[in-house]
């Protein structure tokens, strides 16, 4: 009971001492960090959208494109057929002009039935050419239209296979940069066409402190020096707490808070060491609200940092 009591005295004295204008930093902080987590949600949330709607759009195209291949070759059997036929009329009307001529002298009524029947047989056969014209320009116009679309999913597919070849790339090159930190709560993985870094809460901070340590310092080194030289990239770095309740009269008060402020510190160490440009960069707090193991809560103390390449030039091609 006495220990008790001493230690509350000194917690009293150590709230005490600070400063009202730290104080006052810390809350304008809290609300900027708050602000932008809103702006953060929406921006991923857009991201994802786009992702959905990329892929959704690349689909339709590859499903036209095939419809566009089926439709031709029922085309190009018709137009075979067709020819077939007028080919068998000509025939016919070559063997009725040639008959015609024999018995041309035969008598009036005869000639004039044959003349009757050559006629209409002409007539068919125009009906045919007219027929068989219309045909092949329709078949032209699929076959134009189906070049243009397989060579727009061509040029989807390139880069998009452009697109996951610079996603692996890059993440062989953090892999490499962070190898020595494996077996020390850090893993790395691709997730739709996302990198995720993520760094256990004991690599990088002491126990309800936001201050990175000396050795998470340099895995965030590390990973800033590969970053910087990627210009086309989106970094969102989000931290994560566990569910054990934080209530404190100083800052962080509470799980939100220090997840915010655990993710600013990063940032700040990233922008501190390497030259990536800031606008890259996007600072969110989740709380305990997205744990990853539910048996073991020092898995959900974490910081990841999410690695998004810009679709911006997909979508350009999917709407011109």
């Amino acid at each position: 009971m006495k220990e008790l009591v001493i230690i509350l005295a000194a917690l009293t004295l150590m709230t005490a001492c600070v400063p009202a204008k730290r104080y006052s930093e810390l809350v304008e902080k809290e609300k900027l960090c708050s602000e932008e987590l809103n702006k953060f949600k929406n921006s991923s949330l857009n991201f994802e959208a786009d992702a959905t709607d990329l892929q959704s759009r690349f689909e339709v195209l590859s499903k036209g494109a095939e419809q566009l291949k089926e439709d031709t070759t029922s085309l190009g059997r018709e137009h075979r057929t067709l020819l077939a036929k007028y080919n068998k009329l000509d025939q016919i009307n070559e063997t009725l002009e040639t008959n015609y001529d024999k018995i041309r002298l035969s008598g009036a009524l005869e000639t004039a039935t044959l003349q009757a029947e050559l006629q209409q047989k002409q007539i068919e056969l125009q009906k045919k050419e007219d027929a068989l014209l219309e045909l092949e320009k329709e078949l032209l116009t699929k076959q134009m239209l189906l070049a243009e679309r397989e060579q727009r999913v061509n040029e989807l597919e390139k880069m998009i296979s452009e697109k996951d070849k610079a996603v692996q790339e890059l993440k062989d090159k953090v892999k490499n940069a962070l190898k020595g930190f494996e077996n020390k709560g850090l893993t790395i993985e691709e997730k739709n066409g996302k990198i995720y870094v993520s760094l256990e809460a004991k690599l990088l901070f002491a126990s309800g402190k936001t201050s990175v340590e000396t050795e998470g310092q340099a895995a965030l080194v590390g990973l800033a020096k590969v970053l910087e030289t990627e210009k086309d990239l989106e970094i969102v770095v989000e931290g994560h707490t566990d569910a054990d309740k934080m209530e404190s009269a100083k800052h962080p008060k509470n799980n939100w808070e220090l997840s915010v402020l655990r993710s600013t510190s990063v940032i700040e160490i990233m922008l501190a060491n390497s030259e990536i440009n800031p606008a890259q960069l996007m600072a969110a707090g989740r709380s305990q609200f997205v744990p990853v193991n539910l048996e073991d809560k020092s898995k959900n103390r974490r910081i990841e940092i999410i690695i998004s390449p810009n679709l911006n030039e997909l979508f350009e091609l999917i709407a011109n």
